[in-house]
């Protein structure tokens, strides 16, 4: 039988931690808190929000030109 207080937390791949909420979230001293259903912890450090992620951890995609009509533009 399941704790019906019980979070569902999910790891993301190379992404966010996804936990059920509300939730109260300590770090370094202070509460962030949350009243969402489900809130994305960061796992990088890389977010501007942090510890909520704002999706810092997604890299940038570049432009699909290839490597000879680069050398072409010099």
């Amino acid at each position: 039988m399941t704790d019906p207080n019980a979070r569902r937390v999910t790891v993301v791949p190379n992404g966010p931690v996804l936990v059920e909420g509300p939730v109260e979230i300590e770090v370094d001293g202070v509460t962030h808190t949350s009243d969402r259903f489900v809130v994305a912890v960061c796992a990088c450090r890389r977010s501007k929000r942090y510890p909520f992620c704002d999706t810092s951890h997604r890299k940038r995609v570049r432009s699909e030109v290839s490597p000879a009509v680069q050398a072409d533009s010099r």
